[in-house]
């Protein structure tokens, strides 16, 4: 499932990121979020949702959660 689909405030191990973009792929992972890595859904909004990665938040587009798998 991807991370648009997960329950806020349930930590999610990230399975793999599913994207084409490699400057995506670099920025995701500038983040904090490659596989193997635990994430949380904090909270949705209407342009994407706000996450937590390693002690830090951030948010990101519905693009960007779609491309990360749990």
């Amino acid at each position: 499932m991807t991370l648009l689909n997960a329950v806020e405030g349930k930590e999610y191990i990230i399975q793999d990121i599913i994207t084409d973009d490699e400057e995506l792929n670099s920025f995701l992972f500038s983040l904090g979020c490659y596989s193997g890595e635990p994430i949380t859904v904090v909270s949705r909004r209407n342009t994407g949702c706000v996450i937590s990665v390693k002690d830090a938040r951030y948010t990101i587009d519905k693009q960007l959660a779609e491309a990360i798998i749990v």
